[in-house]
């Protein structure tokens, strides 16, 4: 019993995540998108904040303790790293990075580092795009399948009832 206490929200979180991770693989570059923008305008940290309102309904608690800590003084790369880790999709680990090095330096470098943001984010809304065509195509093939399978299946029913009705007579 005492094993099934301590796995219990383990467990719980994992059946979450994967219920849940598309789900994040195809918001997460539209809300990277978003605080890009923002980061134009903003520094890093001050655009999370402003971004957290705007932010999908599954992102908030993260990006909460993301500025959270951010706020209470934490200026290395950990906050950023544990958003990635709980919300491990593709290239989060990337993305998390070079928001943390966006937020570093200069403004010249900035400028730079804010182009290949940028770039990085589009090609992972490309990706999302292309995810969401592919399932879109493979609904509208199953779908279809079944027509053609049902059309074939009421055909042949009706060949065979006619059949029976020809023998009969």
């Amino acid at each position: 019993i005492a094993v099934v206490v301590f796995k219990m929200p383990y467990t719980q979180l994992k059946r979450y995540y994967k219920q849940h991770l598309h789900e994040i693989d195809i918001m997460l570059p539209y809300y990277l998108k978003s605080l890009e923008i923002l980061i134009q305008h903003y520094t890093v940290p001050v655009a999370l904040g402003k971004s957290i309102n705007d932010a999908p309904d599954i992102f908030k608690p993260g990006l909460r303790i993301l500025i959270d800590k951010i706020n209470a003084g934490d200026s290395t790369i950990d906050p950023y790293m544990e958003f990635a880790n709980t919300y491990p999709v593709r290239d989060s680990m990337r993305m998390m990075r070079l928001l943390y090095r966006l937020g570093l330096g200069s403004q010249e470098k900035k400028q730079e580092r804010l182009l290949m943001f940028s770039r990085t984010v589009s090609n992972l809304q490309h990706k999302a795009r292309e995810t969401k065509y592919k399932e879109r195509l493979g609904y509208m093939e199953s779908q279809t399948m079944i027509m053609l399978v049902v059309t074939g299946l009421g055909v042949m029913i009706i060949i065979l009832i006619s059949m029976m009705l020809m023998f009969s007579m």
